[in-house]
């Protein structure tokens, strides 16, 4: 079977290939534990600046821990993670936030924040604690505040960093794969000049090769040029053998020709009895001969190809005693010493053979009496003796008859071909060895072979090879509420949509007609309620049990009840087209541009003396109380989800503020749970001027021909996004995702930008009431107010009653 190839290239490369692999992905490794950590960092740090915060505004009052939560408590936030809070008393009651969050964790009494990893409602969020000292004439205790957030976004930064430092990562290791390949192939270019230099050669030409090469390749070379000396070496021997065999060969085999040509003549029987004995006398010779010849080839085959393994001397010994006739083996003596016969040496067991083999049958030839065979050893040698007492050698012979056909002057009569001992004389010498012939005192050749013992070396190689990866890495119905139904336009199989909202009837109509002509096999129920009804009665479970999607202009409360889990994830295909701030962890989606305007009834106030910013509007009611007396009208923020989440961002904006604020109160404003009730009064004339009214409703009122005109603000214009959630309890959320598409998509904008005059939020939406065109209308600075957990800060308990009662307070009329 052919030797399998392989190309040492390929191997090369891919191995270097595996290891740009291995520390690429170690590299990868590294990086994505320091991207994480890195983002553990930098949110851990906002953890403890929000946890810090509120500790800061910790008060006491009457022995009461009161705090009044600061906006930029949550407004540090990404926006995208869940947020969750809770401060408890020395006394561990719940004095703000959520009560199951202070249950969960232990009182914190460093005033440095610690942080935590816990599972809460059914996510893992992580929880910066601190506390913070008070002292009340009755006692001392910690006040600890605990801020936590979901990983979403942490996680996010995390993978934004890995991916980030990954691209470099595998293009420099595709780059590199291609400069190791280019290198290989620049490494391999001698050994292709060393290829034409060996393929140009004529087939006779064994000179050794003179080309340069790299070191790591000049030990192949000298291999090679070693190989070509060897087999000049042996197809020298072999012509020498050739015309050597042929000359020593030629004289018996014309011995043998003549004396056959002579007994084919020979009449007498005796003589040619005779003549027949010289014959066989000749090819006795001959066959001798021819047999020395062609061991002589092989042992010279098995020595120049290092054929072999470790040999012991007894057991050659014994091998080539035991191959001996009876008579033969009767005449020889075997002495081999203790430590001898564990002696082995390194080499060809066939050509060792041979060469005792041919000693003693030197000696079994040339002497008549007894042999001995004796092996010693000292530390670093073993030594092969063969005696005899036959006549020995003379001086001048001993290094003759090593030599091939070279026979002594006592081997006169005796059948043999003069390479016995040039066969020995050669096995010595490649096992490194030292053949001496000496004569016995008592008469007699001693045929010494003396072999280095092999040293014993103990290499041992150790590979430890580590690799470490980590990887580490979801009934009844309010009275206030007012439901319609919207058959499908399909009978044939019709499936149900139910939707619960805020958005007046008549104007979300639009919407259900155009998502119907699109889906015409749905039928749709729509709840309408007010904002803050619609809040409660999620939270209390008297909701239309199944409702598959929620919408309010009350983003806060939207916020606040995805915050709490209560929405369903949900990744449109056109979220993406959505500004960052009308959206919030794919869970509440913004899908309208409302404005809170201004609007007045131009026969009780002329379009001059009408207020453009926040500080004229209380200025002229400061200026003219009397004749605006009961005559403005504005939100209830106690009644109203819109009117509190409007009248917060105003406080948290404008200076000015409780200023207006003090001024409704001096002119006895009245105050209203929804704009249509505005809209109405101003329209009949019994009011003169509306403030903080939603601009959709406005806009579409004048467009039906209402008395009224729209003042947007030149200082500052509040826009918000009426938004939607589904509802984990969704009875059919294929269909709410389906409705969330439509609204975000151009059918739905376009429905936004048209008749209801809701605004489009998604830029360049074709309509009369587009993002752009309103806020066109006035030159104030635009300021969305956006999804984020930033609005649950004006929803905190303490803050949200605290603010109530000093609006009240203000506003309430004077006596």
């Amino acid at each position: 079977m052919p030797a399998r190839r392989f190309s040492i290239r390929k191997r090369i490369f891919i191995l270097a290939i595996c290891l740009l692999l291995v520390s690429s992905l170690s590299l990868i490794v590294f990086i994505r534990d320091y991207s994480e950590r890195a983002a553990d960092r930098a949110f851990d740090r906002l953890l403890a600046a929000s946890a810090l915060t509120i500790a800061g505004a910790v008060q006491v009052e009457n022995d009461d821990v009161i705090v009044e939560l600061p906006f930029a408590a949550f407004a540090m936030f990404s926006g995208q993670d869940r947020v969750f809070y809770a401060v408890e008393d020395p006394d561990g009651r719940t004095v703000t936030g959520y009560d199951d969050l202070a249950q969960s964790m232990r009182e914190t009494t460093e005033a440095v924040p610690l942080f935590h990893d816990v599972s809460y409602r059914g996510e893992l969020v992580r929880v910066a604690s601190v506390g913070r000292l008070i002292s009340t004439p009755t006692d001392t205790g910690w006040v600890t505040i605990h801020v936590a957030e979901t990983q979403r976004q942490r996680e996010a930064l995390a993978a934004e960093i890995l991916s980030n430092a990954v691209l470099p990562v595998v293009a420099l290791t595709l780059l590199a794969i291609g400069l190791v390949w280019f290198g290989i192939s620049r490494m391999f270019a001698p050994l292709t000049q060393l290829e034409h230099n060996l393929r140009a050669r004529r087939p006779e030409d064994l000179d050794p090769v003179d080309v340069p090469v790299p070191v790591e390749v000049d030990h192949l070379v000298v291999a090679l040029n070693g190989f070509m000396a060897r087999l000049r070496n042996a197809m020298e021997r072999v012509s020498g053998l050739v015309a050597e065999a042929a000359h020593e060969v030629r004289t018996p085999l014309a011995s043998i020709r003549a004396q056959a040509e002579v007994a084919l003549e020979e009449q007498d029987p005796k003589k040619l009895r005779q003549r027949v004995a010289r014959i066989h006398g000749s090819a006795v010779q001959a066959s001798q001969l021819v047999n020395q010849l062609l061991m002589e080839a092989t042992v010279s085959h098995r020595l120049d190809n290092h054929e072999g393994s470790t040999t012991s001397i007894a057991a050659l010994v014994d091998e080539v005693v035991t191959r001996l006739d009876e008579k033969q083996s009767a005449r020889v003596g075997v002495s081999i010493s203790p430590a001898a016969a564990l002696a082995t040496i390194p080499g060809d067991r066939v050509a060792l053979r041979e060469m005792l083999r041919n000693v003693v049958d030197n000696a079994l030839t040339y002497s008549d009496g007894p042999i001995d065979i004796a092996v010693t050893n000292s530390e670093s040698d073993v030594v092969l003796r063969v005696l005899d007492r036959g006549p020995g050698l003379e001086a001048h012979e001993k290094n003759e008859v090593m030599g091939r056909f070279k026979r002594g002057k006592a081997s006169a009569g005796k059948v043999g071909s003069g390479l016995g001992l040039s066969i020995v004389a050669r096995v010595v010498e490649a096992h490194k060895g030292q053949l001496t012939l000496k004569d016995r005192s008592e008469g007699g050749l001693n045929v010494e072979m003396k072999f280095p013992m092999p040293k014993n070396h103990l290499t041992q190689w150790s590979w430890v090879v580590g690799v470490a990866l980590a990887v580490s890495l979801i009934p009844m119905v309010s009275p206030l509420a007012a439901s319609t139904r919207y058959p499908a336009l399909d009978e044939t199989s019709p499936t149900v949509l139910t939707i619960v909202g805020v958005t007046d009837t008549p104007l979300f109509a639009h919407f259900i007609e155009r998502f119907q002509q699109l889906h015409p096999q749905v039928e749709v129920h729509y709840e309408e309620m007010a904002s803050l009804p619609l809040y409660e009665a999620f939270l209390d479970g008297t909701i239309i049990e199944g409702t598959d999607l929620i919408i309010s202009s009350a983003s806060d409360l939207q916020v606040k009840l995805a915050n709490d889990g209560y929405a369903l994830a949900y990744d449109s295909p056109y979220l993406g087209a959505l500004p960052d701030w009308a959206h919030w962890r794919n869970e509440v989606f913004g899908f309208t541009f409302e404005p809170a305007v201004t609007i007045y009834n131009p026969d009780l106030v002329a379009a001059e003396e009408v207020p453009r910013t926040h500080l004229t509007l209380a200025e002229l009611l400061e200026a003219q109380a009397e004749r605006f007396s009961g005559r403005i009208s504005t939100y209830d923020i106690a009644l109203s989800g819109v009117g509190y989440l409007l009248a917060a961002q105003d406080q948290m904006i404008s200076s000015t503020f409780w200023r207006l604020a003090t001024a409704f109160g001096r002119v006895d404003a009245e105050f209203s749970g929804s704009s249509p009730a505005i809209l109405n009064g101003v329209a009949e004339g019994r009011l003169a001027l509306g403030f903080n009214v939603l601009g959709s409703y406005a806009f579409a009122r004048k467009a039906e021909g209402a008395n009224i005109e729209i003042v947007v603000p030149d200082d500052y214009v509040l826009v918000l996004t009426r938004s939607m959630f589904i509802p984990q309890t969704a009875d059919h959320t294929d269909l709410a995702k389906a409705f969330v598409d439509f609204a975000l998509s151009p059918d739905g904008q376009a429905v936004a930008a048209g008749p209801t005059a809701l605004g489009s939020v998604i830029p360049n939406t074709d309509g009369e009431w587009s993002s752009e065109t309103i806020a066109a209308l006035g030159r104030g600075v635009i300021q969305p107010i956006p999804l984020g957990p930033g609005l649950l800060v004006s929803l905190d308990t303490l803050r949200r009653q605290r603010f109530l009662e000093t609006w009240q307070e203000i506003v309430s009329p004077k006596n």
